[in-house]
């Protein structure tokens, strides 16, 4: 049996990862007052549209709380948002690898 590659070892697994998820999936149902419990949200699950079902407002005011939270911007003109809010992984991703807090 072959192992994990790397990037899905580097992203699932570790436990300061999941960690990360966690923390951005409470900030993410308490900004938007989501009737979902933080640990509901797939980590997998697309944000925008379907999955979490959120909309373009609902991706401004959770960038505006992770840019608060961990000391860095999310630009709405950033070329890699798509990629950013592709899912609670991928943000989490993002947030592990650009904050400064």
């Amino acid at each position: 049996m072959m192992a994990e590659t790397s990037e899905n070892a580097a992203v699932a697994g570790n436990p300061a990862d999941e960690a990360l998820e966690r923390e951005i999936a409470a900030m993410i149902v308490s900004a938007l007052n989501l009737d979902t419990a933080p640990g509901d949200i797939d980590p997998e699950a697309p944000l925008y549209k379907e999955g979490l079902g959120l909309d373009s407002i609902d991706v401004l005011e959770v960038a505006l709380v992770v840019s608060k939270r961990f000391g860095f911007k999310l630009r709405d003109d950033d070329q890699d948002n798509v990629r950013i809010f592709r899912s609670l992984r991928s943000l989490a991703a993002t947030v592990a690898e650009r904050r400064t807090k």
